[in-house]
C-alpha cells in the first residue's frame, strides 16, 4: 500500500467546459487508473465522464473529492500527450481530441493482442517505402503501398471517407492481414493488429508498437476537422509518427503544398509513363471559340459526346440555380482581380471587389475601359432544361436530396448533371464534362487551384485511365490556365512554383499560418494583440497571421481563454 495519496488531473467530458480538476484516486482503483483512463467524477450535483490527464503522488488528498468509478479504457498515455499538443496547435479544447481517441462504447479491457502475422508473399521489410510524400496517378491502386508499409510493423491508414475505409479494410483482410476498422474495432486496435484503418479520426486510434502512419488522398479537404479544434489528419499523422519514431507516408495524386513543404526532398513520384497511363485523356474546350448562343454552355463538343459516348455522361457545374459572374458588356472580358486572379464582383458602390484578397478598384473594365459591367451566367436549373432539349439522353439532376434509387435506377446512358457532389453519387461514367470550369479556377478562395485539381482527380477515378477510354472534357475561357496544363500533361507538379509564390503574396498557408476568428466578442478578445498581423472585422471575421504554426499557437495562447461564442479555425481549408 502506498504511503501517499494519488491525485488525478481529470478533463470532464462536458461541452463548453474547457477546464481540468483534481480528484483523489481511491486505493481500490489504483491498479486500474492510468493516464488516459476514462473515469466518472463528481462535478457539482452531477457525476460526469472524464479522462485522466495526469497522475501525481502527493502526501495528502485532503479537500479533494474521490473518483466515483472507473469506466474503461481510453487513449494511451502517448496519445494524451499528442492531444495536448494538438489542442495548443489548433487552439481548441483537449476534450474534443480525447473524444476522437476514445472508443464509442465502454471497453473494460483490450482484445488480446495476436502475434503480428503477414500474409504469404507479402512485401519484405527491405521493400518498405521510404517516408515522405508519394505521388501516385489518380487511377492507381494504392493497395500495394499499404501492403509494403505494413511489412514494417503495425500500421495506421487514414482514408478520406468511411466508405473508402471499409473497402480497404475488406481488401486487407482478404490479403491475410489482421485489420481493425475504426471506430467499430477500437478494442481490437487497442489489443494490437497489423493494420488499423479508418477515416480522419483513425489517426487517433490506438496502435501498440506503431511502426507507421499512412494518409491516403492527403489532398482531400475532408481530412480536416470542421469543428473546433480544426485539426488536420495529415499534420497529426506527421507529429504522431515523429513522436513514435515511426514512418509517415502521405499519398496523393496531387499533394498539397503543406505536404510538399514537410517532405522537402523526400517527394517520390512514378515514372512519366506510369503517371500518364494513370490519368484519363483530358480535352479542353475554349468557350470563347465556340459558335454557340450565349449564355448556354451546351457546346458542339458536348452534343457530339451525347451521340458518340457509350455509357453515362456526368456534367458538373458547381453553381445552383442561376449563377452570377462579372463580365464587361462592351468587350465580353471576364473581370478578374489584378492582384490574385480570382473572379470579382460588383460592390454596392460600383467598385470591383475581390472575394479572395479583398482588393477593391474602380468599376472599369481593365481590357477596354468600359464601365458597362454586369453579373452574368447560368446554373444547373437552366442547364438541365437546355440539355434535355438538346440531347436524346435521359437527363437526371443530382443534388444532396436526390434519392439513391433515382441515381442507381437511371438508364445506363443517362446524362447526370449536378454540382461536384454528382462525382460521388454516380458509380461509373464514360466521360465527365465540366461545363464551366472557370467557376473553380476563379473561385475567391486561396486554395482554388488545389481544389480544382482535386475535382479533376475525382473525375479521373470515375472515368478510369486512358487505356480504357477514360476522358474528361473541360469547358473554359481560360484554356492556358496552369491547372489545366497540369492535367493535360498528367503532371500536378506544374502547379507548385506559381502557387507557392501566390500563397506568399497573399500571406496564406503554408507560407503563413492563419487563424480565422469569429464571434460577438472576438474583436475584444483580439484587442491585446500587439505584434501579430490582424485584419478583417465583425462581418467577415478576423484573420490573425504568423509565419509558423508554432508562433501562431503561442500568440493565441497568450490571449488567455476564449470568450464564450468565439470560434477559432486554424488554417481552414476554405476561406
Amino acid at each position: 500500500m502506498s504511503s501517499g495519496a494519488l491525485i488525478a488531473r481529470v478533463v470532464p467530458d462536458v461541452t463548453g467546459l474547457d477546464k481540468q480538476f483534481d480528484y483523489a484516486v481511491p486505493e481500490a482503483m489504483r491498479a486500474k487508473v492510468r493516464v488516459g483512463t476514462i473515469v466518472r467524477v463528481p462535478l457539482g450535483p452531477r457525476r460526469v465522464r472524464g479522462w485522466v490527464l495526469r497522475l501525481e503522488e502527493q502526501t495528502s488528498a485532503e479537500g479533494l473529492k474521490p473518483i466515483a468509478a472507473v469506466v474503461g479504457l481510453g487513449p494511451d498515455p502517448d496519445l494524451v500527450g499528442l492531444a495536448e499538443w494538438a489542442a495548443h496547435r489548433w487552439c481548441g479544447p483537449v476534450r474534443a481530441l480525447l473524444n476522437a481517441g476514445s472508443p464509442g462504447t465502454v471497453v473494460p479491457t483490450a482484445v488480446r493482442r495476436p502475434a503480428h502475422r503477414l500474409p504469404d508473399g507479402a512485401a519484405s521489410r527491405a521493400s518498405v517505402p521510404p517516408s515522405g510524400v508519394h505521388r501516385v496517378p489518380p487511377c492507381a491502386d494504392p493497395l500495394h503501398l499499404v501492403l509494403e508499409a505494413a511489412s514494417a510493423g503495425p500500421l495506421i491508414v487514414c482514408c478520406p471517407s468511411t466508405a473508402e475505409s471499409a473497402r480497404l479494410a475488406g481488401r486487407l483482410r482478404r490479403a491475410g492481414l489482421r485489420t481493425a476498422l475504426m471506430p467499430r474495432d477500437w478494442a481490437l486496435a487497442a489489443g494490437g493488429c497489423d493494420v488499423v484503418v479508418g477515416s480522419r479520426a483513425a489517426v487517433w486510434a490506438p496502435c501498440p508498437s506503431l511502426a507507421g502512419v499512412m494518409v491516403l488522398d492527403e489532398h482531400d479537404e475532408t481530412l480536416q476537422e470542421e469543428r473546433t479544434p480544426t485539426w488536420h489528419a495529415r499534420d497529426v499523422a506527421i507529429e504522431r509518427a515523429a513522436r513514435a519514431g515511426a514512418h509517415c507516408w502521405l499519398v496523393s495524386p496531387a499533394p498539397s503544398l503543406e505536404a510538399l513543404q514537410w517532405c522537402g526532398d523526400a517527394a517520390h513520384r512514378p515514372s512519366r509513363d506510369e503517371e500518364r497511363s494513370g490519368w484519363p485523356f483530358v480535352q479542353i474546350v475554349d468557350l470563347d471559340a465556340q459558335d454557340v448562343p450565349a449564355p448556354t454552355l451546351v457546346t458542339h463538343e458536348l452534343l457530339e459526346l451525347s451521340r458518340s459516348v457509350d455509357g453515362a455522361i456526368v456534367a458538373v457545374l458547381n453553381t445552383k440555380g442561376r449563377a452570377r459572374r462579372l463580365v464587361c458588356k462592351a468587350c465580353s472580358h471576364r473581370v478578374r482581380c489584378a492582384n490574385c486572379g480570382a473572379a470579382s464582383s460588383l460592390g454596392s458602390d460600383g467598385s470591383i471587389q475581390c472575394g479572395r484578397c479583398s482588393q477593391q478598384r474602380p468599376g472599369i473594365c481593365d481590357a477596354c475601359g468600359s464601365t458597362r459591367l454586369a453579373p452574368v451566367g447560368l446554373g444547373i436549373s437552366r442547364l438541365r432544361d437546355d440539355l434535355a432539349s438538346s440531347t436524346r439522353r435521359t437527363v437526371v439532376e443530382v443534388s444532396a436530396s436526390t434519392p439513391d434509387a433515382d441515381v442507381l435506377g437511371a438508364p445506363d446512358d443517362a446524362l447526370f448533371i449536378g454540382t461536384e457532389a454528382v462525382l460521388h453519387r454516380v458509380r461509373r461514367a464514360g466521360v465527365v464534362v465540366f461545363l464551366d470550369f472557370d467557376d473553380e479556377l476563379l473561385a475567391p478562395r486561396f486554395r482554388a487551384d488545389e481544389e480544382a485539381m482535386a475535382l479533376l482527380v475525382r473525375a479521373a477515378r470515375l472515368v478510369g485511365p486512358r487505356a480504357g477510354g477514360g476522358r474528361i472534357v473541360v469547358q473554359t475561357r481560360l484554356p492556358g490556365h496552369e491547372v489545366l496544363a497540369a492535367a493535360l500533361h498528367a503532371d500536378p507538379a506544374r502547379l507548385v512554383p506559381n502557387e507557392l509564390e501566390r500563397r506568399e503574396a497573399l500571406r496564406m498557408p503554408p507560407a503563413w499560418s492563419i487563424a480565422h476568428v469569429r464571434g460577438e466578442d472576438a474583436g475584444r478578445w483580439l484587442d491585446s494583440l500587439l505584434v501579430a498581423d490582424v485584419s478583417g472585422g465583425p462581418d467577415t471575421g478576423w484573420l490573425v497571421r504568423e509565419r509558423t504554426p508554432e508562433e501562431l499557437a503561442e500568440t493565441l495562447a497568450a490571449l488567455g481563454p476564449k470568450p464564450s461564442g468565439v470560434r477559432v479555425a486554424i488554417d481552414p481549408h476554405r476561406i
